[in-house]
């Protein structure tokens, strides 16, 4: 059942590539902005590049978010799926495992290229990378839950981005003092712990609370 569920969310999310496309777009140009509107202010304060650089992920986030089950909940697949399936944390988790897939591991993918762009040394590219691989799946287990709440509306993002924003801020602060803390040469062991501590936390409360909140949104619809 696992596979074939994997195997469903992968082909779903093959056929709408615009929704890992656009916001990854999105992230790769607003960092070009900052870099060519000030790339001499950057140099000069290359501490505010990791704070930067993780509130454009969060931005990116969210604008990934509000596609992850407003698909098959327009269609009437998600109705189906929960029905149908014995397990239905199961189709919920992997549909978050899958929109991390396409937006917090592409993101850690190519942040070597956006730590350069932000005037990031090289020596702590590795550690930004580490701090999303860290970071973003709390970000798309937290955002789950706001998805699944906002799902029915119309126009959910906003209420999507005033859900979730307060509960990123966690991730925020530790994902950006790890970077730091790697820039000036200090250990950042403590912040990597925490981020992956909140990851953790996620997971155990994110699907099971997004399932609820599919379940509120059906009984609205």
């Amino acid at each position: 059942m696992l596979k074939g569920i994997l195997w469903r969310e992968w082909r779903l999310l093959w056929r709408a590539r615009s929704a890992i496309i656009n916001p990854l777009a999105f992230l790769i140009l607003s960092t070009l902005v900052f870099a060519l509107a000030a790339p001499e202010a950057l140099m000069e304060m290359s501490s505010v590049a990791s704070g930067l650089l993780w509130a454009m992920v969060l931005l990116t986030q969210l604008l990934s978010l509000d596609a992850m089950f407003r698909r098959d909940y327009d269609s009437g697949m998600l109705e189906q799926s929960l029905l149908c399936v014995e397990v239905p944390f199961i189709c919920v988790l992997a549909r978050i495992f899958m929109q991390w897939l396409g937006s917090g591991f592409i993101i850690a993918a190519v942040a070597p290229a956006l730590g350069l762009l932000l005037g990031l040394p090289l020596n702590v590219l590795p550690v930004v990378v580490l701090s999303l691989l860290l970071g973003t799946p709390a970000l798309s287990l937290i955002g789950s839950i706001g998805a699944a709440l906002t799902v029915g509306f119309s126009r959910g993002g906003v209420v999507l981005a005033l859900i979730v924003l307060p509960l990123f801020l966690p991730v925020l602060i530790f994902g950006t003092d790890l970077i730091t803390a790697a820039q000036q040469g200090d250990d950042y062991a403590l912040q990597a712990y925490l981020l992956a501590l909140i990851s953790v936390f996620s997971l155990a409360i994110g699907p099971f609370a997004a399932l609820a909140g599919l379940r509120i949104s059906l009984e609205l619809r």
